[in-house]
């Protein structure tokens, strides 16, 4: 691919003033560059999505924070976890287990019994997940001064 150089209007500047973002410099900066990766992963999928995803509902991460401390029955855990619904716990613990995350035993008993554990992937996960909720902890006033600043500044995000 040839260039005429010449005919760019920021290229007098340029060489006086230094480099200039413009069509010339990115196509040259994109012949001579390696390629950038897509994505957080590469050109592969590294699972960050779904990763997250099952992080980032409501649950999940309180769920895994209370089966860290060890098999709770489902009661337990609805106790555990005030505001829990008995339909959105059901919800969180089937994905959980659908994902490997926890194993779930039932007993023939009346009424049936049910019990949570997480798996070894679960407990991996859930350490994770207690040191993001560490770290949150450790920085939520740093957060919501940052938020008040800039809130203050720029009269919020809408």
């Amino acid at each position: 691919m040839n260039i005429d150089l010449t005919e760019h209007p920021a290229i007098a500047t340029a060489r006086e003033e230094g480099t200039l973002l413009s069509l010339t410099n990115t196509v040259v900066t994109e012949e001579v560059a390696d390629p950038i990766p897509a994505g957080p992963c590469g050109d592969d999928n590294c699972g960050i999505r779904d990763t997250l995803d099952r992080l980032g509902d409501k649950w999940t991460v309180l769920v895994l924070a209370e089966l860290r401390k060890g098999t709770r029955r489902f009661g337990e855990l609805q106790r555990a976890l005030p505001g829990i619904s008995q339909r959105m716990l059901t919800l969180t613990t089937k994905r959980l287990w659908r994902d490997g995350f926890l194993e779930r035993t039932a007993y023939p008993t009346i009424p049936p019994q049910v019990e949570y554990r997480l798996t070894e992937s679960g407990e991996s996960l859930a350490e994770v997940a207690f040191y993001l909720a560490e770290w949150s902890r450790a920085h939520m006033d740093g957060v919501a001064a940052a938020r008040a600043r800039w809130d203050a500044e720029h009269g919020g995000l809408d």
